[in-house]
């Protein structure tokens, strides 16, 4: 009970101080903020827990966002069904092709997965045109209806909702970290022979492991599209099929905030290295190589030990001797 205590009050420290950060910071950078690290969370896990590193990840994010957008467009007007409609489409999407991939080497799995994003991308620009539009997109941000309580088509109530959709998730992948399926999918990275001795089946866990993850990384998907009120092909090119490994590399692969760090981090240097240097990604690459070199560990997962022992340390002072 006192750990739980303790990682929720973490979680919402945490969250806590990106919605303070609300009245210092311009709003659309943080709803971006909130929404790419829910999409970044899912890579994290799989390549964290698992070991599986995903450039697929932009054809999760448009299985969510398109099934979103494909029931504002066509069907309805109210965006919590619409969010809904798309978390369903990654679901089922990653159920389908998940049995599939998950048997393979984590080196395969990434091939795999990065083909699987080249093809949705020319699904949704080309095959598909005549419903998607092709790279016009769809556009729906007049269709989105009015809510009573969070009107999530404002972008002041969509952050109220962002940020508690992200604490949501965050508690979901601590406590998941937590159980025994969190030590399986561990030990299905470490030990497969071991954790297949114990009785458990290294594709189930494997499976579960990549439907979560993925369902995770629609739902941001859903989001964006919601927030933005248009969907095209772009969000699934293969420019960004990287985007998420990276900044699951700069925040701390594993952790638990390393997904918020690296996010904050990434955006931050895209959105003022971008004004004063054209190839703003040379620097955010030779950064990377840097933290690798140093260890490997990430922003967060470097920081992480020194604030314990600082923290540690001030509580050790304020005690009476």
């Amino acid at each position: 009970m006192v750990n739980a205590f303790k990682w929720w009050w973490g979680i919402l420290l945490a969250f806590g101080l990106l919605a303070a950060a609300r009245f210092f910071l311009p709003l659309p950078f943080v709803n971006e903020v909130l929404i790419f690290s829910i999409y970044t969370i899912g890579c994290s896990f799989l390549l964290g827990r698992v070991g599986f590193i995903s450039f697929g990840q932009p054809a999760y994010l448009a299985f969510g966002a398109y099934g979103t957008a494909f029931y504002l467009f066509y069907y309805g007007a109210n965006p919590y069904a619409a969010i809904l409609a798309g978390v369903a489409c990654g679901f089922i999407g990653a159920c389908i092709v998940g049995p599939l991939f998950v048997r393979l080497r984590s080196d395969y799995f990434a091939l795999v997965n990065l083909a699987l994003a080249v093809i949705v991308f020319y699904m949704m620009q080309k095959v598909l045109a005549d419903y998607t539009k092709g790279d016009n997109g769809l556009w729906f941000l007049t269709n989105i209806a009015s809510t009573s309580v969070l009107n999530i088509g404002k972008s002041s109530e969509f952050f109220i909702f962002a940020t508690l959709v992200a604490i949501g998730v965050w508690a979901l992948y601590k406590y998941l970290d937590d159980t025994i399926f969190g030590a399986c999918c561990l030990a299905t990275k470490i030990n497969e022979a071991k954790l297949q001795f114990l009785g458990y089946s290294n594709f189930k866990v494997r499976l579960l492991a990549f439907i979560v993850a993925n369902t995770t990384t629609a739902l941001a998907g859903s989001m964006y599209a919601v927030y933005l009120g248009s969907v095209s092909p772009e969000i699934t090119a293969a420019a960004r099929t990287a985007d998420p490994v990276v900044v699951t590399i700069l925040g701390g692969v594993g952790t638990l905030f390393g997904p918020l760090v690296g996010t904050i981090t990434y955006t931050a240097l895209r959105d003022v290295l971008s004004k004063f240097i054209g190839n703003w990604e040379l620097f955010v690459g030779f950064t990377l190589v840097f933290i690798m070199l140093a260890g490997e560990k990430g922003l967060w997962g470097s920081a992480a030990p020194w604030l314990e022992k600082l923290f540690a340390r001030g509580k050790a002072g304020g005690e009476p001797r």
